[in-house]
């Protein structure tokens, strides 16, 4: 397995560590939140390339790739 499969495999179990949606799926959380950590400035570290990369995923209409490795 190559790193950008493990990176997706990874995304599809990572769930939101803090807040309000604390303990749910970063490919669950809200537009409206991923967009305002896009304006904020995400997490440094891993956490905040998942959540860089589920905006990207769900502005491109695609969160069905992570959903279906659910």
């Amino acid at each position: 397995m190559d790193e950008n499969q493990q990176f997706l495999l990874d995304l599809a179990k990572a769930k939101m560590p803090f807040g309000k949606f604390k303990n749910q799926y970063l490919i669950d959380l809200p537009e409206h939140y991923l967009v305002w950590f896009k304006n904020q400035g995400f997490p440094k570290g891993k956490l905040g390339l998942q959540m860089a990369s589920v905006y990207e995923l769900k502005l491109n209409g695609l969160e069905d790739i992570i959903k279906k490795l659910q």
